[in-house]
């Protein structure tokens, strides 16, 4: 089974049970915390991808970092996944589970991607333009590509608005090549 079809198995098993008891709620902030953590350390990242680590040095960090910042649902999941010897995969299934629990709630993820860190502010205004475009709330997922140069790139459910520089800049290139110029010297 490949990582990512594991990665929704544990998902919809984690929703599946949250929602039993529910804790759906605090089981999506969980793991956002730890899709979050993940991102925000490299040493952890590494930690988790490690081949040479055993399971114990891993199971020990991981509580060390979480035991008293998550549910005791998510603590399960991590001791389930290290169990089963899928720890590697521990942040694809927390994020795999945030977009279930969206779905589930009727939330839409707007995807920004931006060359730099959206601020709160602007994430504010973003959450608000989604609403009224679509008409349901949101999240937004900020991807940074500094490739982009500036502007933004909207993306809803199957729906993208390219406004970044990068793309102006493409499309002027392409007007430029179509057409033919006369020099006047």
């Amino acid at each position: 089974m490949s990582g990512s079809r594991a990665a929704v198995r544990y998902a919809k098993a984690v929703l599946s049970f949250s929602l039993e008891q529910n804790k759906e709620v605090e089981v999506n902030a969980d793991m956002m915390l730890i899709v979050n953590t993940i991102d925000e350390n490299k040493d952890l990242q590494l930690l988790l991808n490690s081949p040479i680590l055993k399971s114990e040095i891993k199971k020990s960090a991981l509580n060390e970092i979480f035991a008293t910042k998550i549910s005791s649902l998510s603590v399960g999941l991590i001791n389930l996944l290290i169990d089963n010897k899928r720890l590697s995969i521990l942040k694809d299934v927390a994020k795999k589970y945030t977009v279930l629990y969206d779905h589930l709630k009727g939330i839409e993820v707007a995807k920004v991607t931006t060359a730099v860190p959206l601020t709160e502010a602007l994430n504010k205004q973003v959450l608000v333009k989604v609403k009224e475009i679509t008409g349901k709330e949101a999240t937004v997922e900020n991807i940074i590509n500094p490739e982009i140069i500036g502007g933004f790139i909207l993306r809803i459910g199957d729906v993208q608005y390219d406004a970044s520089v990068a793309n102006k800049l493409q499309k002027l290139k392409r007007q430029f090549e179509s057409e033919s110029f006369n020099s006047k010297l």
